[in-house]
């Protein structure tokens, strides 16, 4: 009888984010046990042979919005759906947001996340939290979620104004309270007043259609308010992680500003990796509205190899997917009117994949950038590194087993998700994985899911990430800026 909770690889080429190595991994109760060449196991255990493959750390998906209810509707893909279509693809490991309305507690919206999850989740996930108001009760449950309750990450929107959107003021309050509870500051960075604006103008040209969600949202918008945000965090010394960056002068802001000597990290998503906005002019009206999100897929065609070539250099950091997804008929909120479209796209089944086509095989980065960029510096900025991120005895056994001489082609008739499209569709891509393993256990193998609701867990975070704090300490010690010693002024003083 084999024993489904030990399960030996052989043969394959083990790649960490700083070497790959030719060894064989031992998997018991969850866990890798060992790592190495002609290892001594306990007879009876399940043998996968990984001949000419690579046995990788399962992805990490830093960006995801399952079931999210938005824009007057809820997102197709739940916790369930979502994390099957992760496993399928390659990811092991979600972080998905928690986003509590204006005005109402961010305890009571986070425990109405887990419940939902906890019942429904494949593989593990993580939640960061919204932060779309501001009062001194926000202030101290920010604090009870990074000491009590695992969150070291919190989310400020710039944009959807009247909706979430923070102003200056409080996004320096908010960035000062990540500072002090050691968390980390993440931004939805667009104008949200020049978006408002925008958008009536758009409309008033009699432009109703899905491009103009694009034109009232223009790169700059994107790139002033993501300058905005990193000024604001350096003024408190504050680590901070932009998600989703969209655009080639976005993605340039984020780069100078690292060069410059800035903690901010970059999050390109596999939309905007793996296609551009120009879909949104499509003569179809159903076809452009499938690609709408926030910010937009840009119509400068180069833009997905840019942010690629910044990807693979380091100036950008991780990838997510923002999955968020809406249906056709649900797209149709907006047929006569772009600002109500829903928001969003897919990826998260197709993330890896797409990452291994267009920065891999076409030979922008090596395979240790790439488990760097999909799953190691994921772990490490929101600090469960190396529990998930590394293939290495005691780390979690999330593992992929991945073949990149294979291909597959992606589309809607064939993915897992719930979404009765995909922005990818009729994508060949290099690069498949042919097994996952998550919690220790096959879930994925040969094109078929052994998945249950419920079996993934919730992963804790601490607060204070090395990886990002480290800096920000030193810093605050030499940093400081003191006064001038000099004698008082004893002269004559104007009589007003």
């Amino acid at each position: 009888m084999l024993n489904q909770s030990r399960i030996l690889i052989k043969g394959g080429k083990i790649v960490n984010e700083d070497c790959s190595i030719s060894s064989d991994v031992y998997i018991e109760d969850g866990r890798i046990k060992e790592v190495g060449l002609n290892l001594q196991i306990p007879a009876g255990v399940t043998v996968i042979d990984a001949t000419d493959k690579l046995v990788i750390p399962g992805g990490i998906d830093t960006h995801t919005h399952m079931e999210l209810a938005f824009m007057g509707t809820k997102a197709v893909d739940d916790f369930h759906i979502g994390t099957k279509a992760a496993l399928a693809g390659g990811t092991t490991m979600i972080l998905d947001f928690v986003i509590p309305q204006r005005g109402t507690s961010l305890l009571e919206a986070y425990d109405r996340w887990r419940v939902t999850a906890d019942a429904k989740v494949c593989c593990d996930y993580s939640l960061h939290v919204a932060v779309t108001w501001w009062s001194d009760k926000v202030k101290k449950e920010m604090e009870t979620l990074a000491k009590e309750k695992g969150v070291n990450s919190f989310k400020m929107f710039m944009a959807y104004k009247d909706v979430f959107m923070l102003q200056d003021h409080e996004l320096y309050a908010a960035f000062s309270q990540c500072k002090e509870i050691g968390a980390i500051a993440q931004v939805h960075a667009e104008n949200g007043d020049l978006i408002a604006e925008g958008a009536k103008k758009m409309l008033s040209l009699g432009i109703t259609g899905p491009e103009g969600h694009e034109l009232c949202r223009p790169e700059e918008v994107e790139a002033e308010a993501t300058q905005r945000a990193i000024t604001i965090a350096h003024a408190v010394n504050c680590p901070l992680y932009v998600v989703h960056v969209m655009s080639k002068s976005a993605a340039k802001v984020v780069s100078n500003a690292r060069r410059n000597g800035r903690v901010v990290f970059g999050e390109p998503i596999a939309a905007g990796l793996g296609t551009d906005g120009t879909h949104c002019w499509h003569k179809d009206w159903a076809h452009a509205a499938k690609f709408v999100m926030g910010p937009p897929l840009r119509p400068d065609p180069s833009t997905p190899g840019y942010l690629m070539d910044l990807l693979a250099n380091d100036d950008l950091s991780v990838t997510g997917t923002d999955n968020c997804t809406f249906s056709v008929c649900q797209k149709a909120l907006g047929k006569d009117d772009f600002t109500k479209i829903p928001n969003g796209v897919n990826g998260v089944e197709d993330r890896m994949s797409v990452i291994w086509e267009k920065g891999v095989h076409s030979g922008k980065m090596d395979e240790n950038r790439f488990v760097a960029v999909t799953s190691s510096n994921a772990a490490k900025i929101f600090n469960f590194y190396p529990q998930k991120g590394k293939i290495a005895k005691g780390c979690d056994a999330d593992v992929v087993i991945w073949d990149p001489k294979a291909t597959r082609k992606i589309s809607a008739a064939t993915h897992h998700q719930a979404v009765d499209y995909n922005i990818f569709e009729g994508m060949e891509c290099h690069g498949v994985p042919v097994v996952t393993i998550s919690r220790g256990k096959v879930v994925y193998e040969r094109g078929q899911l052994k998945t249950q609701p419920g079996q993934g867990r919730f992963v804790p975070r601490q607060p204070y990430a090395e990886f990002i704090y480290k800096r920000v300490n030193q810093r605050e010690q030499v940093g400081q800026p003191s006064p001038v010693i000099r004698k008082p002024y004893d002269g004559e003083i104007i009589a007003i």
